[in-house]
């Protein structure tokens, strides 16, 4: 399978990138594609660790497709960032023996961008459009006829010499990411014959996935090593290899690369602010301020995010989710309320 990236996201790859947390599972310049060094992705369904009834639905699709010689139906996938959304669709184009192209919702903001890559495709490969909630209105409207027929229409001429001229395509395959479903239009979902959410791990599964990257990367990783860093990643495979760099890091530079054990993983993590519990600095801080400045809450998102310094749409869609998930946090109609549960964890007591 070849991967290939669109013309924009070339022309773009020299844009800065905004310094990231080492917890957040928004992509990074490493996440973009498997790294040359240690390619971590899995290139196969049975590689792939986890979401094993995506796998199982997307197995069967596979197989049905590639017995009858047709393209596989267009592929909707949605949930938390990563998560595994862009390596499924690697994998589903190496099931299926073609090329993946690669591109971004953001980079096709000219009628011409996406009109360029629907024309280059051949028969059957896969087109990867990521973030594709945000998808311009023009571009979705030549994407209808284009999923659906097999046709692109464009207008050619203007004012009352328009024209509109059909071109046919190559069947192929569209799988678009989105980390917010309901943010597409109904127009669009519908056209997609598989709609299917990737859900967090647990840390079964985490643990797998951290003990094969070791294996990859030649670490000599103990299993309580590898299920520290598994119950620390926020139940995101990518944070959960992000750490493990990060061990790999911390263990080249003491000398003790000839066993990581939880010993080192926990001395690395705390260098990073990682606590056992997976939280970092930014979600102490953001329990800590609620308990200290208001006891507990409730208090409102505009608050938190002048107090704390942060975007509140990135203290929604990024900070918040784990604290609601580990149940550290609540969601009221007032503003934000912390629980005892983070009480507990963060030692303040019951009040």
């Amino acid at each position: 399978m070849a991967i290939v990236s669109s013309n924009n996201d070339r022309n773009n790859s020299n844009l800065p990138f905004r310094k990231s947390r080492v917890l957040a599972a928004s992509a990074l310049p490493e996440d973009v594609k498997p790294p040359k060094e240690d390619g971590l992705r899995p290139k196969t369904l049975d590689d792939y660790i986890g979401q094993s009834a995506l796998k199982e639905v997307l197995g069967i699709a596979v197989k049905a497709a590639i017995g009858r010689g047709d393209p596989l139906d267009h592929v909707l996938l949605y949930g938390p960032p990563g998560l595994g959304k862009t390596t499924m669709a690697f994998v589903l184009a190496e099931e299926l023996g073609v090329r993946c192209r690669i591109t971004s919702a953001p980079a096709l903001e000219r009628p011409r961008d996406i009109v360029g890559l629907l024309l280059n495709l051949q028969p059957r490969e896969v087109l990867f459009v990521d973030e594709i909630h945000r998808l311009t209105r023009v571009a979705e409207e030549l994407l209808y006829p284009a999923m659906e027929d097999g046709r692109l229409d464009l207008t050619v001429g203007k004012g009352i010499t328009a024209r509109t001229r059909a071109l046919d395509l190559p069947p192929f395959t569209l799988v678009g990411a989105t980390t917010r479903a309901g943010a597409l239009s109904s127009a669009l979902r519908d056209r997609f014959g598989f709609t299917q959410r990737l859900d967090f791990y647990d840390l079964k599964d985490l643990k797998a996935i951290v003990q094969r990257a070791a294996e990859l990367l030649h670490l000599p990783l103990t299993a309580a090593a590898a299920f520290e860093i598994a119950r620390r990643c926020r139940g995101t495979p990518r944070i959960a290899n992000r750490l493990l760099r990060r061990v790999r890091d911390f263990a080249t530079v003491h000398a003790r690369e000839d066993l990581i054990d939880e010993v080192l993983v926990d001395e690395a993590l705390k260098l990073l602010n990682v606590d056992k519990s997976g939280l970092d600095a930014i979600d102490r801080r953001l329990l800590e301020f609620i308990l200290r400045a208001h006891g507990g809450g409730p208090v409102g998102l505009d608050t938190l995010a002048a107090a704390l310094g942060e975007d509140s749409a990135t203290l929604e869609a990024v900070v918040e989710p784990f604290l609601l998930q580990k149940g550290f946090l609540q969601r009221t109609p007032r503003g934000r309320v912390v629980t005892g549960a983070a009480r507990i964890h963060l030692g303040w007591q019951e009040e």
